[in-house]
């Protein structure tokens, strides 16, 4: 809905609102025209049914509003002796219509001193429930919300596993666009597995001030701007068109901002025609070819951190059960004999338990060449090593996945192509038909022109244009594992209305290939995202801060029970 579609709404509501309630102005000793006045009908609300003025703010947040009206409906029928389990159900099933019926057809009769204590437990929980779920929503819609690693785009700064806090204000708050949505989750409600909101109504985009800007080497969060499954990490069945603030969410490396020239070169990016520094957490992966006469062992590679290799095994299947075991494990297989197979697993190889419960006869064997997933520090630990004959960076030929890279061109790979221009906020860029691939997308999809190309002229809107001014800044992410990683070398540029937030704190680690207490990677948990050198975890700290409060608590109940 544009600005102005929903002044209009706005008025509609004010209207519904003022025949419905004028009378019960009245009757609370108010002007009737006070109902009818935007905004300052909803302050003297609040005096009439007894809540505070600050209450009126909620009504006008988004998605938290969507709580606080059945909210007003209850406390407003209450407010003229509607107390019943009935009035409460027909206030909120009619959405507030109710209140109608009762405005012209009811004598009013208003309770002055009307106590607002619940009247049995559970009143009182559903009253405290429901504050706890507007504090929530608040607090997970503008200031932090949870998130975790899905993907290894981001290894080594990111690790699958991690639970982070994305701070909503570093960037500026962005306002939900999504007018009706279950609060505090995405896009589909768990368990139930069906959409969380409506397409329709939408809100306009609109952002808080921040306390910065996005700089080169920020991690962000932000709505993938190709997201058009239902849930992308599942098979698509149809195509879905979701609300910008209902994408799924994805973090990468902010290499490129508004205004930026980009171009990569064998895989470094490069900013304006100067190498990016990345920041020292940054440890950016590269897939290398690891040679070795005597064979590269899985011990070896997983010493200098890689986490992205396949180990290879022989074995001979004795029962059909036997290799049903090892299936889930399995990335690929040959057979090199009869009953004996060549079996290739992830590097996390095949668990001890699984091969003893099952009897298998297996071996691991070390190919002469491994390919690994290394950081540049890996890559030379690796080659400092006698056992290694030489370690071999990989550089991505033109022909892998050039096809579906952003823009499609046939000189260009994913480590060389550029150099591309930014979209920034009030530039202007020449238009012809060979920049057009660059801004097709920002153009008609996320600026919502009308675009069309006749013969050799472009028509944006209807007008022939040569040239183009685009509406808002855009930004250029990457993952740090540069061979293992969808970011914008396939999707392009993200529009600053998808960006979410900015990741400030790890409360929880979780190792996907360990159990029990070795799960927890202790030494991540409450760490900072940002910052120079290694991350310092600050769980110590917090341990002893809660033992202080819980003793501190301790002694002073100790002490007041004495007293009394």
């Amino acid at each position: 809905m544009s600005m102005y579609q929903w002044f209009v709404f706005f008025l509609i509501i004010q209207i519904v609102h003022y025949l419905g309630t004028w009378k019960m102005y009245v009757a609370a000793g108010r002007k009737s025209w006070e109902a009818a006045i935007p905004v300052y009908n909803s302050i003297v609300l609040m005096k009439i049914i007894n809540r505070p003025t600050w209450y009126t703010l909620l009504l006008f947040i988004p998605i938290v509003n969507l709580i606080m009206f059945p909210v007003v409906w209850v406390e407003t029928l209450r407010s003229f002796g509607k107390n019943s389990t009935l009035d409460t159900f027909l206030g909120i099933a009619t959405f507030g219509i109710y209140i109608y019926y009762v405005n012209y057809t009811d004598k009013l009769n208003y309770i002055t001193d009307r106590s607002l204590k619940p009247k049995s437990v559970v009143a009182d929980t559903v009253s405290s429930i429901a504050f706890a779920i507007v504090v929530a929503t608040l607090v997970h819609g503008y200031v932090l919300q949870p998130f975790n690693i899905p993907t290894a785009s981001l290894e080594k700064s990111l690790l699958i596993g991690d639970f982070l806090f994305v701070s909503k204000f570093h960037y500026g708050a962005r306002v939900p666009m999504t007018a009706v949505a279950f609060p505090m989750v995405h896009d589909t409600i768990p368990f139930v597995n069906v959409k969380s909101y409506t397409n329709f109504p939408q809100y306009p985009y609109f952002r808080l001030p921040g306390i910065q800007k996005i700089k080169n080497n920020d991690i962000v969060v932000f709505n993938y701007p190709a997201d058009t499954l239902f849930n992308m990490y599942k098979a698509a069945d149809k195509r879905y068109d979701k609300p910008i603030d209902k994408k799924t969410n994805y973090v990468k490396r902010c290499v490129g901002i508004a205004g930026d020239s980009l171009s990569i070169k064998n895989g470094v990016v490069f900013i304006n025609g100067k190498e990016l520094k990345l920041a020292d957490r940054a440890k950016p992966q590269y897939m290398h070819k690891v040679y070795s006469k005597v064979g590269v062992s899985a011990d070896l590679l997983k010493a200098v951190g890689s986490t992205e290799f396949e180990r290879t095994y022989e074995v001979e299947f004795t029962s059909e059960n036997q290799s049903n075991a090892l299936r889930p494990y399995m990335t690929n297989f040959e057979e090199i004999s009869k009953g004996k197979y060549k079996i290739k697993t992830s590097f996390s190889g095949i668990p001890q338990n699984v091969i003893n419960e099952n009897s298998i006869n297996i071996n691991e064997v070390y190919d002469y060449i491994n390919n690994a997933n290394l950081t540049k520090k890996g890559a030379e630990e690796l080659r400092a090593n006698k056992i290694i004959d030489s370690v071999v960076i990989f550089n991505l030929p033109k022909d892998l996945n050039n096809k579906s890279m952003f823009p499609y061109n046939k000189d260009w790979s994913l480590d060389n192509f550029g150099p591309i221009y930014i979209p920034q906020e009030g530039k202007t860029v020449g238009l012809n038909l060979q920049s057009l691939p660059f801004y097709k997308k920002v153009i008609a999809e996320y600026e919502k022109n009308d675009l069309k190309v006749v013969g050799s002229e472009i028509r944006i809107n209807g007008k022939v244009a040569t040239t183009y001014t685009f509406k808002q800044n855009y930004y250029w992410m990457m993952g740090d594992n540069r061979h293992n990683s969808l970011d914008a070398r396939y999707w392009g540029f993200t529009p600053e209305d998808h960006v979410v937030g900015k990741p400030v704190f790890i409360w929880l680690s979780l190792n996907p290939d360990e159990k029990g207490f070795k799960k927890i990677r202790w030494s991540r948990m409450f760490t900072t995202v940002s910052g120079e050198g290694e991350p310092q975890s600050y769980f110590q700290y917090f341990l002893i801060l809660l033992t202080l409060y819980f003793v501190g608590e301790f002694f002073w109940k100790k002490r007041k029970a004495k007293k009394v």
